[in-house]
């Protein structure tokens, strides 16, 4: 006999707790991700989250692409209704697992990098880095190689902040 413990452990309520959770998030966000906000509760096992969520999808409350989830105005709507009925120490962990998930998913939507091939052998690479109102630093370099472009965009998405500190420094410190 399956026993789960918890207090969510029908598919109606988990598809309500997945559309509290992602209805908080600032953009589109990966299943990893998500589910790590959402299985707050003993009561979801990872499969029922998964077969909600891809029905929250058929249904039209969330959308697909590029491997990310977000809310759509009908799952919004559809949440706001509805979230009031999951049980409060549930909303209390899946707010705070959203507020988390929330700061992280900020920083990344705040650093865009790209790359392209410049025709002559060389590659650009652009870095931004955002504060929420526009960039506040943003730059090109050029690159030999692609791997090098995805080794620069890599560590930049890693440290953009602390780059854009020591940029800074150099030009207001340094002579």
């Amino acid at each position: 006999m399956d026993r789960r413990y918890g207090f969510i452990h029908e598919k109606l309520d988990i598809k309500i707790l997945i559309l509290y959770v992602i209805r908080r998030l600032p953009g589109p966000v990966d299943i990893e991700s998500l589910a790590d906000a959402v299985l707050c509760d003993d009561g979801i096992s990872y499969f029922d989250f998964a077969d909600c969520l891809a029905e929250l999808v058929e249904t039209g409350h969330i959308t697909y692409e590029d491997d990310k989830y977000l809310i759509t105005e009908k799952g919004i709507t559809n949440s706001q209704i509805t979230e009031s009925s999951l049980p409060f120490t549930v909303r209390v962990l899946a707010e705070k697992n959203a507020a988390q998930l929330a700061t992280v998913l900020s920083r990344d939507l705040s650093i865009k990098t790209s790359h392209i091939s410049r025709g002559d052998g060389g590659y650009t690479v652009s870095l931004s880095l955002s504060d929420g109102k526009g960039p506040i630093i943003s730059m090109s370099l050029l690159t030999s190689t692609e791997e090098e472009c995805v080794k620069i965009e890599k560590k930049f998405r890693k440290k953009a902040e602390a780059f854009y500190g020591e940029i800074i420094e150099m030009m207001l410190f340094n002579d």
